[in-house]
């Protein structure tokens, strides 16, 4: 028998929003999200604040990745997903929030 690997999610969810919200503001933005294209790397790197490889993430032809923007702002990417569909389950890779999102 093998022992399982045990993950725990490092995220918090403090409000189910159809949107973005600032919470400083107060303002709300409309979002969209859509599959990140390659042209999107170019902005989506270490050296740009992002904890992730999100090119070796793209570059795996079993997942989805998916970019969060606001509606009037498609070229800032908010945040990214990457996931696989299976039959029975959705297995979630990568979660992370843009760097200037972060407190």
């Amino acid at each position: 028998m093998t022992k399982k690997d045990i993950y725990k999610l490092d995220f918090e969810i403090d409000k189910l929003t159809d949107s973005i919200l600032n919470t400083i503001s107060g303002d709300s933005f409309q979002t969209e999200i859509s599959l990140l294209t390659k042209s999107d790397l170019k902005k989506i790197t270490k050296s740009r604040g992002w904890l992730f490889n999100w090119r070796h993430e793209f570059n795996q032809p079993d997942r989805e990745i998916y970019k969060l923007t606001i509606i009037d702002n498609p070229d800032i990417v908010q945040g990214l997903i990457s996931f696989t569909v299976r039959a029975d389950h959705v297995y979630l890779f990568l979660l992370e929030s843009a760097p200037f999102n972060l407190v």
